[in-house]
């Protein structure tokens, strides 16, 4: 009887567990889920969080990339809460992938370590396609360095996954002008930009061109951009979303240039906000169908 017993638990146990391991493996698609903190590499700072919406298959489930700032020395994930929310309620339908990257703090983490960090992540989000039920429609979108570097995955990458959009609220794009024509000319911005990098252009030129997102743009390899720009910004000179549209309108890219003359770098007020998703809700229903 205390075998019966014993064998009748064993299996119940059993029974349980392959039960967590099934749900696991195969969550409910019906119904969105949120998974934080999730790793993609083991790096404790490769860490993302994941908003998948409910219904989402594998042939309509579009999936949005976000990519914080903090001149690749600083920021967190967290600084997207709000960007989250928003996105969410615009674009019901898209799964949300909010990263983390290595910070370039420690010599251990000069570029092109941010680089590198979000082309793993990207590669670990399309190797779950199966089990997230997302589709390869993928749209980077980055605020000042976080859009740095996701126009520059979306030009200079075209595996796992081809971007279809990519969304640059502020970013720099020539890293080269931006050291040699610092903002109100401030040699400080210049210094800054050589510590987060490793090296000035003088010491190592081909990091500046291969860690500049305009090298890249052409007709085969840019996609669909916005680009969005305050006119006083202190940080990222205009003229750097100014080289990309003319880039794209060389290469026949569609773009949009949204500029912002009194806007200065994120600092932007809630109407301007506001228009500034309005826009790239109605650029991305265009251009990512």
């Amino acid at each position: 009887m205390k075998m019966q017993k014993l064998f009748v638990a064993i299996l119940l146990i059993f029974t349980i567990v392959s039960c967590k391991k099934t749900d696991t493996a195969n969550p409910d698609t019906t119904v969105a889920q949120n998974i934080s903190n999730q790793s993609y590499g083991t790096d404790a700072a490769q860490k993302m969080d994941i908003y998948l919406p409910a219904n989402r298959t594998t042939a309509t489930t579009k999936v949005m990339i976000m990519i914080h700032g903090g001149g690749w020395t600083s920021g967190d994930k967290s600084d997207f809460s709000s960007f989250v929310d928003t996105l969410k309620k615009r674009l019901p339908g898209y799964a949300i992938f909010n990263i983390n990257y290595r910070l370039s703090a420690t010599p251990n983490n000069l570029f092109p370590t941010q680089e590198l960090d979000v082309k793993a992540a990207i590669d670990f989000i399309y190797n779950k396609s199966e089990e997230y039920k997302i589709s390869g429609k993928y749209v980077l979108l980055g605020a000042s360095a976080g859009a740095h570097l996701a126009m520059l995955q979306g030009y200079k990458y075209n595996t796992p996954v081809k971007a279809k959009a990519v969304v640059s609220f502020f970013g720099p794009s020539d890293l080269l002008d931006m050291y040699n024509n610092p903002v109100g000319g401030n040699p400080f911005f210049s210094l800054a930009l050589a510590g987060a990098i490793g090296a000035t252009p003088a010491q190592n030129p081909s990091i500046y061109t291969s860690s500049s997102p305009v090298t890249f743009i052409n007709s085969s390899n840019a996609m669909p951009t916005i680009l969005l720009h305050g006119g006083v910004d202190p940080l990222v000179n205009p003229s750097q979303s100014v080289a990309v549209q003319t880039k794209l309108n060389t290469a026949g890219i569609p773009n949009q240039y949204v500029y912002y003359p009194t806007g200065g770098h994120g600092d932007w007020d809630a109407a301007t906000y506001t228009d500034a998703f309005n826009k790239i809700q109605l650029f991305l229903e265009a251009n990512v169908p």
